[in-house]
Formats: C-alpha cells, sequence, structure tokens
C-alpha cells in the first residue's frame, strides 16, 4: 500500500531534523532542503545537525541539500519552514512542484501579515499540492531519539492520509488520520500563544492553580477560533488541540513557554528573542489570531493580552490585572 519510498524534507530546524530521523528510521529515503551551507555539511559528512540538534546522530539514509528542488523530487514532502516564511519559499517552487505531490505541512503558526493558516497558502502558493498537516505534542528531542510520540495527520484524501501514516509512522512515532486541517492547524497556532501565556504565569510566580486556569481557559478560546474557522470540535479535543496544548504550556523545553517565562521575570521580548537560533512562532502569530479573533468577533482576551504584550501596548502587570479585573460569568 505505501508508495512513498522517498521524504523530501523542507527546513533544516530542530523540528526539520527529527522529523528526518523518524523517516529515515521508517525506512525511507529522506533528502532534507537546509538553508546553511555548515548545516548541510555536518549533516552529510559527520550525521549530525550541530547547529540545530547537536547531539543526536543521524541516520546515515539523510542526505543534505540546499537545492529545495532536490527535496520536492521525492515521492512526498513534509514542510517544516517557519511560517513567516513558508509563502515565500513555497512561491518560488511553484513551477517544479508535480501536479497531486502531497506536502504535509509540519509547521505551526498563522501567517502575520494576511491572517492565514498554512493550508491557505499553500493554496494559493502551490495550488497543485495535495495538502496533508502534521501536528501534535511532540517535542524534536522526544521524537529525534526514539521516545514515544503521537501526532494527528490531518488529510481530506483518506487513501493518501493513510499511506502517509504507514510512510513515516514508526512503533514509536504514532500519526493518528483526521480530515480535519483546519482543526489541525488551528490547534498548532493557537496552543503556542498560549504557552507564551502560561510562561509568563509562572515567570510572575503566580502558582500552579493560575497555570492550570490559563490553560482552561486558553482551550475555550481555541475551541471558539476553531469553531469560527470550520474546525470540528472533536479535533480540536484530540492530540493536536488539547494534547499539544497540555504539552507545550508545562515545559520550558517548549520555546514559546520559555519566551513567556523570561517576560514573566521581566526581560525584555528584543533580549529574549537575539539570543536564539530557533524560532519563536507564538511571538508573529499572537497578532494575526487577535485580528482574525476581532474579524470573526471572537472573545479571545488570553490571546489579546500576549499580542498587546508583544507588541510593547501592555507590559505584562497591567496585562495581567486587565485579565483578572474581567466580569465573573458563566463558563
Amino acid at each position: 500500500m505505501n508508495e512513498f519510498s522517498s521524504i523530501g524534507i523542507l527546513g533544516g530546524g530542530a523540528w526539520g531534523t527529527a522529523l528526518a530521523q523518524t523517516c529515515a528510521r521508517a525506512g525511507r529515503k529522506v533528502i532534507m532542503w537546509v538553508l546553511e551551507e555548515d548545516v548541510k555539511n555536518t549533516i552529510n559528512q559527520s550525521h549530525e545537525n550541530k547547529k540545530f540538534l547537536p547531539g543526536f546522530s543521524l541516520d546515515p539514509a539523510i542526505i543534505a541539500s540546499n537545492d529545495p528542488k532536490k527535496a520536492i523530487e521525492c515521492d512526498a514532502v513534509l514542510s517544516v519552514i517557519p511560517a513567516q516564511h513558508t509563502r515565500s519559499i513555497f512561491a518560488g517552487l511553484r513551477d517544479d512542484l508535480p501536479e497531486g505531490k502531497p506536502v504535509l505541512l509540519c509547521s505551526k503558526g498563522i501567517e502575520q501579515q494576511s491572517g492565514k493558516l498554512m493550508t491557505q497558502v499553500l493554496a494559493e502558493t502551490l495550488p497543485q499540492a495535495l495538502p496533508a498537516v502534521l501536528s501534535g505534542p511532540s517535542f524534536a528531542v522526544d521524537v529525534a531519539a526514539g521516545l514515544p510520540a503521537a501526532v494527528t495527520l490531518a488529510c481530506q484524501d483518506a487513501m493518501i492520509g493513510r499511506k502517509l501514516m504507514q510512510a513515516i509512522g514508526t512503533r514509536e512515532f504514532r500519526p493518528y488520520l483526521a480530515n480535519d486541517l483546519i482543526g489541525a492547524e488551528v490547534g498548532g497556532a493557537v496552543k503556542n500563544v498560549l504557552a507564551i501565556a502560561c510562561g509568563i504565569v509562572l515567570g510572575k510566580k503566580l502558582g500552579q492553580s493560575a497555570h492550570a486556569a490559563l490553560i482552561t481557559r486558553g482551550f475555550a478560546e481555541m475551541t471558539r477560533l476553531g469553531l469560527a474557522l470550520g474546525a470540528e470540535p472533536e479535533t480540536l479535543r484530540g492530540l493536536c488541540g488539547l494534547g499539544d496544548l497540555v504539552l507545550t504550556c508545562s515545559s520550558a523545553t517548549s520555546r514559546n513557554m520559555s519566551c513567556g517565562l523570561a517576560l514573566g521575570e521581566g526581560k525584555p521580548l528584543d533580549e529574549i528573542l537575539s539570543g536564539r537560533l530557533a524560532v519563536t512562532e507564538g511571538v508573529a502569530s499572537a497578532p494575526a489570531m487577535m485580528k482574525l479573533a476581532a474579524d470573526h468577533n471572537i472573545e479571545m482576551p488570553i490571546t489579546e493580552a500576549v499580542a498587546m504584550i508583544i507588541a510593547a501596548e501592555l507590559d505584562v502587570d497591567t496585562a495581567i490585572a486587565s485579565l483578572l479585573s474581567r466580569p465573573l460569568k458563566r463558563e
């Protein structure tokens, strides 16, 4: 049944490298497009991504290239390009991607300028692609180490979805099939913003009770936005929604939560981001998400607070006071 013997990975960061490793474990030939020459060389010569995922010995079946066209020649493509750069990279590949090639979107975010989901960006830039979404509670270090993880693989073509599951799945890396691409995307994007909020709560030492309350009320915001955009409730209650929210909001391993922790401790955002190689996607997604909520007349006060902190329109203490001053109402 499996026709995807080769997998192309667009993106050479930690998550792209971890996915390349699990695809190689599944027996696939893997070609990774990486931007940096030094990353290409260390992957091909010493089988390690020393810049973005150091300490993990990579399968020799993984080949890195600085040419993205090499990756899209594979049977299926996993895009791990940061959300804010996806449009420009996809646009450059429009004339080279074959009709009907599966493109599995693995980045979590909303395009800041347009407020669009990655499936919408894909449809506009690579309309010939067969879209799918991979999202769920999975840290790159866990997946690279071969520790158990379960994720949602959303694809409207059930047969292609099952083939993709078999192509990238292993005993430890377990994709579960869904057909709700919007739900998978919304869950992955919203949880990044909420993780910043949870980090702020812990950075300000507001306690575990406040942390739990914020996750719960944040999930309500995720659900409201998802339903307004056409997501299915069961998708948001699954791995790519609630599952990913719990993981990302509960560990400083999350780039977004660690950003929030630093904000809560009083560090300026510019200083936090300047010391990072990896993208903190919630920072870019928060303002786009606040606009989406306004466009659909949805209340997302936690998301709005994070967006205003990021835009320096509110300081952390004022944002917290504003949330705590909201009127009491029915849950």
